[in-house]
């Protein structure tokens, strides 16, 4: 074996352990994400969101309330008494980069917003939502985490999380992104609230 494959053999040992470790610790997670919030914080992911013109019927398909939540608590809610608010729902696990990525920026946009009639709903995809409360108080963020008590509508269905709706005030789908975005803008605070 010659000395500069003896060095790419090395190289790619100590790569492939260190990779191996972050993967069985868990700590990929962590810093996949935090990687991911410095891409954020670039501009570069923003959620579209489309100005409608004064005068023109809200043309959003109607949003489906059917959906029950369990809160951090164990309480059982209903999506339907939210109605008549603005939700902003976030799809998420604690295994997903992107996700945490993005959940700093979405704990200062709920802090921004003093508005009951704006609601946040982040729903936890993990198995064991004991992991999510735990995550949600590790990180000190200030919204509540949901889990599903049962089966997620079909208009909710991603491939992919993160998955973000925006419900507006009238139960229209104002708005559906996939993928990491940074929502904590003034852009975006002038949205959620032209939908109450």
């Amino acid at each position: 074996m010659t000395k500069k494959v003896k060095k790419k053999f090395i190289e790619y040992g100590v790569t492939g352990t260190l990779l191996l470790t972050l993967f069985l610790t868990g700590l990929h997670t962590e810093i996949f994400g935090f990687i991911q919030r410095g891409v954020l914080a670039s501009g570069a992911f923003q959620p579209d969101v489309e100005e409608t013109s004064p005068g023109v019927e809200n043309t959003n398909p109607k949003a489906d309330f059917s959906m029950s939540l369990i809160n951090s608590k164990g309480e059982t809610v209903s999506m339907e008494e939210f109605r008549g608010k603005v939700i902003f729902m976030n799809l998420w696990a604690t295994w997903c980069p992107p996700c945490i990525a993005e959940m700093p920026g979405i704990n200062d946009l709920h802090n921004s917003i003093k508005d009951d009639d704006i609601v946040f709903i982040m729903l936890s995809l993990d198995q064991s939502f004991d992991k999510a409360k735990q995550f949600k108080v590790k990180k000190g963020f200030d919204f509540e985490v949901y889990r599903p008590a049962g089966g997620i509508p079909e208009m909710y269905y991603s491939q992919s999380i993160p998955t973000t709706y925006v419900i507006d005030a009238k139960g229209g789908l104002a708005l559906t992104h996939t993928g990491m975005a940074d929502y904590n803008t003034d852009e975006f605070r002038a949205f959620l609230k032209k939908l109450k």
